[in-house]
């Protein structure tokens, strides 16, 4: 880490535009947005003219896995990744770790396992599964910026999904204190109607996973919504056709916000090739055309953020079954390159990167009530990213951060990179890592958000 007092470019996001300005630092706010030729004592860090300073990324959908499955992804490989990417700060998922984060016990366990290994700053969601209602409010107390629950299996044994009335009884408690339930929203019931023979075809793997699966889903957690009041959010939305029930349940006045992922923006399941697992991610990836809705929701402000849904697993993971799409573990490793690629993607589009960056900022702060981080304004966190589009980014799986090298963006190359990142005021130097400068991060209290 080094210690920084400033950022001079030509190119600084201030509100919704790029504008020349230098921007200072102290004890890790921002302190001011002077023009660019301000002349301030201390070290400075100047970017080239062909880069952006953005706000630093805000990722609130992150799977680490440790302590339980550190072998998957920990809290080293995990924030230095982050950090090379341009998020400086992470929302961990609840599951896959041992124990899942849903007790007050759990989640000290994970506390303790993060404690002196972050480069980045670090929240906690906690977990909603059968049997745990009395510990909601005291995982809430305890600083979780909410609860993730399944409406179908999860794939790990220690994270069941719950059934409708478990996920209502869940919901009713959560309305109660006001807090927010995140959904992973595919139905059990019509994913149990679907073909699910063993096969090495992605277009089979995606019609074992259908949109039904989701809109039903998404149904259900808008009834929800609307029988009890409680907050709600729809994680990694997949599939377009659910697109029409969120805007009507959001033009009721219920409280439900929705995501997407990189790898929905980027991909399409008809250049997907076969028994290619680092593919596959649940719910998955689909066709062009859905891919182009999508963006559309972005634009129109349906879907509010972007978010990784970083999950990585071991090549033993991801392998199984020799290429059999429905034995291999699901989840996509993209929390070093999200910002590139879907930067690019937008570009293509027409679509300002000041857009971009709110929709991986300044929402997804917004969205877990941290009103301090993605955003470039005076007494905010001084987190910056420095994105250069002078730097071509040819993305090697082995020579990305994360444990594990594998990666559905191996081998593609981007017109634009992260040069840099600074978490509060310092500027983070992957060749000399210090992964005891980033801070565990609670919910700040509600007078606060």
């Amino acid at each position: 880490m080094m210690r920084v007092d400033a950022v001079q470019a030509q190119r600084v996001l201030v509100g919704d535009e790029f504008v020349p300005a230098t921007v200072t630092f102290h004890h890790g706010r921002i302190t001011g947005i002077e023009p660019v030729e301000h002349q301030t004592e201390g070290l400075v860090i100047r970017a080239p003219d062909s880069a952006y300073v953005v706000p630093g990324i805000v990722d609130t959908h992150v799977h680490v896995n440790e302590p339980g499955r550190t072998e998957w992804e920990g809290f080293v490989s995990a924030t230095e990744a982050a950090a090379l990417g341009g998020a400086t700060t992470l929302i961990d998922m609840p599951l896959n770790s041992i124990p899942s984060t849903v007790t007050v016990d759990a989640l000290r366990v994970k506390q303790d396992a993060a404690r002196g290994e972050l480069m980045v700053d670090v929240g906690f969601w906690g977990g909603a599964v059968p049997g745990n209602v009395a510990a909601l409010e005291p995982l809430w107390e305890a600083g979780v910026f909410g609860f993730k629950c399944f409406l179908a299996d999860s794939g790990v044994a220690e994270f069941p999904p719950l059934n409708p009335s478990e996920f209502l009884a869940a919901l009713t408690e959560i309305a109660r204190f006001d807090g927010l339930m995140i959904v992973h929203a595919e139905d059990a019931g019509v994913l149990a109607g679907a073909p699910n023979r063993p096969s090495r075809s992605y277009t089979d793997f995606v019609l074992s996973r259908p949109d039904e699966a989701e809109t039903a889903a998404i149904q259900q957690v808008i009834d929800g919504a609307r029988a009890t009041g409680a907050r709600v959010h729809i994680l990694h939305l997949s599939s377009a056709r659910a697109l029409d029930r969120i805007k009507a349940a959001r033009d009721e006045g219920l409280r439900i916000t929705v995501e997407t992922c990189p790898h929905y923006l980027c991909f399409a399941a008809e250049t997907i090739p076969d028994a290619a697992p680092q593919f596959k991610c649940c719910p998955p990836i689909r066709d062009g055309g859905n891919r182009e809705e999508l963006w559309q929701a972005l634009r129109d402000g349906v879907i509010d953020c972007i978010v990784s849904d970083h999950s990585p697993a071991t090549a033993e993971e991801k392998e199984r079954g020799g290429g059999d799409l429905q034995q291999a573990w699901g989840g996509v490793s993209g929390l070093q390159v999200g910002f590139s690629a879907v930067a690019q993607e937008a570009r293509r589009r027409g679509i300002a990167l000041s857009r971009v960056s709110h929709w991986m900022s300044r929402n997804t702060a917004d969205f877990v009530g941290l009103g301090h981080k993605g955003r470039i304004e005076v007494g905010a966190d001084a987190d910056l990213a420095i994105y250069d589009t002078n730097v071509d980014f040819r993305i090697e799986a082995t020579r990305l951060a994360h444990r594990n090298p594998i990666s559905a963006y191996d081998g593609l190359r981007y017109g634009g990179r992260i040069t840099r990142s600074i978490v509060r005021g310092n500027a983070i130097d992957v060749e000399r890592p210090d992964h005891d400068w980033g801070r565990m991060l609670t919910r700040p209290a509600k007078e606060q958000q």
